[in-house]
C-alpha cells in the first residue's frame, strides 16, 4: 500500500516528554512532505496550541492540515482557511456548569482565540492545558452567563476518580446530545454529538481525493481509538493505553524514542 497521508497526534505521540518534536523526526517530517505525502495534526489541543507545531513542520509551505479540538474544526494551513468547523450548541453550559460545580476541586475551561477561560477555579490540571498550549487562563465570575457560546469544545478538569463521577452523570443527563469522553483520565472532553478525529479525518480525506486506506494514523490516548481503528494503517505508541495498543495494526517506539520517526522510515520512505 502506497500511504499518501499521516495523521498524528500530539501530546504523547509526536512530541516527547518535554513537548518537543527531535530534530530527527523534524527533519523526516519535512522530507515525506516533500515527496508528497501530506500531514495532518490531529489534536484535542484548540487550534491556538497546534500551530506553533504546524509552523515548525512547515505545513504551511507543504498544504498541511490541523484538525483541532479533537476534530471539531479542521483547517488547512497553506491559506488558513476552515474546512470543517463544528460548535457545542449554547444551551448545554447552563446545566454542564450546575453539575461540575457540584464536584470539590474540579474547574471547567472554554477557549477563546487568545486565551483559556476557568469557569471555577484553576487546579494543577488546568495549569497543565495552560502549559502545552501556551495560552494564559482567565478567571471568569459567571461562567454559565458569561460562556454564551461554548466554540468547539469544553473541558473539565480535576482528579480522575472525581472525573470519573463527572463523566457517568454527563453522559446519563446530556445522553446522545454531547460526545462526552476521557482524553486522559483527568481531562474531560465535553464535545458536539458526531465529532471525533475519525469522522473529521474521513471528512478531510473525502475533500481532496484519498481513502482511508491511504492513511496511516499515531496515537496514544483514548481519543486517538476511532482514528487508530479507521485507517488503512493505526499505528499505536509503545506509550499507548492498553485499549490503544489493543486495537492497533502496528505498534511503534515510545514517543521518547522516536516512535513517529520509525513509523516513517518503515512504512514511508
Amino acid at each position: 500500500m502506497s500511504y499518501q497521508l499521516l495523521a498524528l497526534d500530539l501530546d504523547g505521540t509526536l512530541t516527547n516528554s518535554k513537548k518537543e518534536i527531535s530534530p530527527l523526526t523534524l527533519d523526516a517530517l519535512i522530507e515525506i512532505q516533500r515527496e508528497g505525502v501530506k500531514v495532518v495534526l490531529a489534536s484535542g489541543r484548540p487550534t491556538i496550541g497546534v500551530l506553533p507545531l504546524a509552523r515548525k513542520l512547515r505545513l504551511n509551505d507543504y498544504g498541511g492540515y490541523i484538525l483541532s479540538f479533537n476534530g471539531g474544526r479542521i483547517m488547512d494551513c497553506k491559506n488558513e482557511e476552515l474546512i470543517y468547523n463544528r460548535l457545542l450548541p449554547s444551551d448545554i453550559v447552563p446545566p454542564l456548569f450546575h453539575i461540575v460545580k457540584k464536584y470539590a476541586g474540579v474547574d471547567i475551561l472554554a477557549y477563546t482565540r487568545d486565551a483559556i477561560l476557568s469557569g471555577i477555579k484553576p487546579n494543577q490540571y488546568t495549569d497543565l492545558e495552560s502549559g502545552i498550549n501556551h495560552v494564559p487562563v482567565e478567571i471568569v465570575s459567571d461562567f454559565a452567563e458569561q460562556v454564551t457560546e461554548p466554540g468547539n469544545k469544553l473541558l473539565i478538569t480535576g482528579e480522575p476518580e472525581i472525573i470519573e463521577r463527572i463523566r457517568q452523570e454527563t453522559q446519563a443527563f446530556f445522553r446522545s446530545y454531547l460526545n462526552i469522553y476521557c482524553s486522559d483520565p483527568f481531562f474531560l472532553e465535553i464535545m458536539p454529538a458526531g465529532v471525533d478525529k475519525a469522522r473529521s479525518l474521513l471528512r478531510l480525506l473525502t475533500s481532496i481525493g484519498l481513502t482511508a486506506d491511504e492513511m496511516i494514523c499515531c496515537g496514544d490516548g483514548y481519543n486517538d481509538l476511532t482514528m487508530i481503528e479507521t485507517a488503512g494503517l493505526g499505528v499505536a505508541m509503545a506509550n499507548a493505553q492498553p485499549a490503544i495498543l489493543e486495537k492497533a495494526d502496528y505498534i511503534t517506539r515510545s514517543n521518547d524514542e522516536d516512535g513517529v520517526l520509525h513509523v516513517i522510515n518503515k512504512f514511508l520512505r
